[in-house]
């Protein structure tokens, strides 16, 4: 038995293929707080009570398994790049304001978390079609991309059994009813043609009265981080192309993406290969899936949410902006008001243009002006910052917004009638960099979008 001291939490290892921690590991000094009793323990982690609190401490494991366990490695280091990578995502997805089951990173091995009732299935979310979903639908090509987000839930089972009830395969497809029943299929076999081998009724499944009016928060909640790590992934040039997350309440009865998000948890395209746990399904060499688990632990490190703003620029206090920061909604704190003619007082403009842009670079400005429209492409030309102007006046005088459309050369200014649209444009532009605002612009869009695939 060896006692090893990693940042500040003693780690008792026995040799072989069993972890025993010591029960009163020490946290940070922050948390100043020992652990408690063993919550439960998985193929790849474990949890334990922190002492006095409705908390957690997630520790992670070097274990890796595939087939349900029927394969099984110990990876050296994996514990601490599968810690650090869940650590990461949740950091971000609590950023973007998901609800999410994470504390803080406590450890190189651990996190802390809310205590969490889980609940018994997996949401998985796809933009593309690979692993099972291809032995259900075999009809698709690999890779077959879905315009809307394909989300579906499995009942996680184990040993083929729930409740007594004996299953054809573990972790089965669910389907809802609309007659309070919920269907179960062989998620490895097509979906055309199969039949539920079992039925159960939701009381068997679920373990709270409202749990089947979660199914839709639930779904929604699986989008939006799925959309948020795919930008967050496309703009360190990988591919993210499905993944897991489970679900518990915390003691507050909160619905809480909870468990971890790590490399075993999606799959993920970089240069054309996989860069996940499907490299070991596949039955790759353990030092090459180690260095995959490295690499994306090293990635998801950068994933963050850029400082950006919106500049609503008006021309005099008449000019209201109630009507953007309404469409802006959950983004109104980006907006910042500058009132300023720049006819008038050109020089003034120039440099509080030029100050504001300083300050933050990755920044759009909407012209709000009234009579003179002409301003919206002067601030076009004094910067490289995009700029959309909205001719305060167009319903009464629409002749005014000529001197906006004609506009000299090297003025690529952007003209929008519609409050609403220029601060939809300038969230695109913005969401391009910024995986929370690429989640809400492209969720909307999903939300009136069909996948139609050619069979």
């Amino acid at each position: 038995m060896h006692l090893l001291p990693v940042f500040g939490v003693n780690v008792a290892v026995s040799i072989g293929r069993e972890w025993a921690f010591a029960v009163n590991i020490q946290m940070t000094d922050r948390t100043k707080q020992q652990l408690g009793a063993l919550v439960i323990e998985g193929k790849t982690k474990q949890i334990f009570e922190i002492k006095g609190s409705d908390l957690v401490s997630v520790i992670s494991k070097d274990d890796i398994t595939a087939g349900d366990g029927a394969k099984h490695d110990i990876i050296p280091n994996k514990g601490r790049l599968a810690n650090l990578t869940t650590s990461n995502v949740f950091r971000l997805l609590k950023a973007c304001g998901l609800p999410v089951a994470f504390v803080e990173q406590d450890s190189a091995l651990s996190f802390v978390a809310p205590k969490c009732t889980m609940l018994p299935y997996e949401v998985v979310v796809r933009r593309e079609a690979h692993g099972s979903y291809l032995k259900r639908t075999p009809h698709f090509t690999k890779g077959q991309l879905f315009p809307k987000l394909v989300v579906e839930f499995f009942l996680k089972t184990k040993d083929k059994t729930w409740k007594g009830k004996p299953l054809v395969a573990d972790d089965p497809l669910m389907l809802r009813k609309g007659d309070g029943k919920i269907e179960l299929f062989n998620p490895a076999k097509p979906l055309i043609g199969q039949e539920p081998f079992l039925v159960l009724s939701e009381s068997e499944v679920f373990t709270r009265p409202d749990e089947a009016s979660l199914y839709p928060e639930m779904s929604k909640a699986a989008r939006r981080a799925f959309l948020i790590l795919e930008k967050a992934w496309s703009l360190e040039g990988g591919r993210l192309v499905d993944f897991k997350v489970e679900f518990g309440f915390d003691a507050k009865g909160n619905l809480l993406i909870a468990d971890v998000i790590d490399n075993d948890s999606w799959r993920v395209i970089e240069s054309g290969g996989y860069i996940d746990k499907q490299v070991y399904r596949d039955g790759g060499a353990l030092d090459e899936v180690a260095a995959k688990y490295a690499r994306v632990a090293d990635i998801t490190s950068r994933f963050q949410i850029p400082k950006q703003r919106i500049i609503l620029w008006r021309g005099s206090e008449k000019d209201n902006p109630e009507a953007f920061a309404k469409a802006l909604g959950e983004f109104a704190d980006m907006m910042e008001v500058v009132t300023c003619s720049i006819h008038k007082e050109p020089v003034r403009g120039a440099e509080i243009l030029y100050g504001k842009v300083q300050e933050i670079p990755d920044t759009v400005v909407i012209a709000f002006i009234g009579r003179s429209n002409g301003a919206g492409p002067v601030l076009s030309a004094l910067s490289a910052t995009p700029v959309i102007t909205v001719p305060a006046s167009a319903k009464d005088f629409p002749e005014d917004v000529w001197s906006c459309l004609r506009a000299p050369s090297a003025v690529p200014v952007m003209t929008v009638l519609e409050p609403s649209n220029a601060v939809l444009a300038a969230l695109q532009i913005l969401g391009a960099r910024n995986p929370r605002i690429y989640a809400k612009v492209r969720g909307d869009i999903e939300e009136r979008t069909a996948n139609v695939m050619r069979i």
